[in-house]
């Protein structure tokens, strides 16, 4: 169950935020030259074909990395210079190869170490400072109302219905090509009329027509939404409607902020995938939803090709019985809570 390990997330992501933050201060003395990656001239990189003329995105991806999901307070830079993310991590790492010496928080019940985990050791390939690359300032426009909401869904243990779609092994959420503290893996493949997509977290696949059909009736809602791809050159676009008004955004603790936001039924994603070399493929999704947000935000992420990584099934199921013990739990609380009142 995810709750066991958000504990030790929000510590890795606090930790991360810190030493993020160590090495620009001495950045910001540096010559302009060294304020964000210097352009590099390429060769147009023309990708292979499937047997209908697709261009081929086939393969094992993953997109595990360092690279915080917004970013973070009192950073005003967009990139990292090599030295800075060089800087980054290596202390990175230093405190995974700690770790271990650090002592339980008071009342701590123990959690995984970071052995278990694969939240990945660089920073991604941009050196950009942040997940989300629009707005500027890097951070998620959340109206207030939806803040509120995230808040009350991430305290509230009344019912198995208001708890995350991925509690109940539902679903990931929109933000599933979101990187999490480990299973960052996607394997696509491509038949005629078709991309499938088949994310680790969950074992959950996508299969997006990309033949043209429109999408369905705007009366049908569905917990991952209704995905039409289509093809402008080398770039696979997909856009998903028709969700349903039941998710959140984001359900992993790597979202930081918007893990426990919200969205409606006016949800609409439109996906980017264009392969850029052998190796990489420039993955980009921005996200609208009025009722949730003050304009739509883009999230860019580059995906490596990894073919020595192996995927197992996630075999989360509904009617797991983390569920009922976690409402268990909660009720046992309450009942300690009132004993008092009962014996006045």
């Amino acid at each position: 169950m995810r709750n066991r390990f958000l504990t030790s997330w929000g510590v890795l992501l606090a930790v991360i935020t810190v030493i993020w933050l160590a090495p620009v201060s001495v950045a910001g003395q540096a010559s302009p030259a060294k304020a964000a990656p210097a352009a590099t001239v390429k060769k147009t990189w023309t990708p292979p074909r499937t047997p209908d003329g697709q261009p081929d995105l086939q393969g094992m991806w993953t997109n595990a990395t360092i690279t915080p999901f917004e970013r973070p307070s009192g950073m005003a830079k967009p990139f990292l210079t090599e030295e800075e993310a060089a800087a980054l991590e290596q202390q990175a790492a230093e405190r995974r190869q700690n770790a271990d010496e650090r002592p339980p928080r008071p009342g701590d019940v123990g959690n995984y170490n970071d052995f278990w985990f694969d939240s990945g050791t660089k920073v991604v390939s941009t050196r950009q400072t942040s997940l989300v690359v629009d707005p500027a300032d890097g951070r998620v426009p959340v109206t207030p109302d939806a803040e509120k909401k995230r808040d009350e869904n991430l305290t509230n243990v009344d019912s198995y219905e208001l708890m995350s779609p991925w509690d109940r092994c539902i679903t990931r959420g929109p933000g599933r090509m979101f990187p999490a503290g480990y299973n960052n893996a996607y394997q696509i493949v491509q038949t005629p009329g078709y991309v499938v997509i088949l994310h680790e977290m969950i074992h959950e696949a996508r299969i997006i027509p990309v033949d043209g059909r429109p999408h369905l009736d705007k009366r049908v809602r569905l917990w991952t939404g209704d995905p039409r791809g289509r093809w402008e050159g080398n770039t696979l676009i997909v856009e998903t409607t028709n969700f349903n008004d039941k998710g959140w955004i984001a359900t992993n603790g790597a979202s930081a902020r918007i893990r426990g936001v919200p969205h409606s039924d006016a949800l609409r994603l439109v996906e980017r995938f264009t392969r850029t070399d052998a190796n990489t493929i420039t993955y980009q999704v921005t996200i609208e939803d009025p009722n949730v947000f003050t304009r739509p935000w883009t999230v860019a992420i580059p995906l490596m090709r990894d073919d020595g990584y192996q995927m197992f099934e996630y075999a989360c199921h509904e009617g797991n019985k983390a569920v009922e013990h976690i409402l268990r739990a909660a009720r046992a609380a309450e009942r300690i809570a009132a004993e008092p009142v009962k014996k006045k």
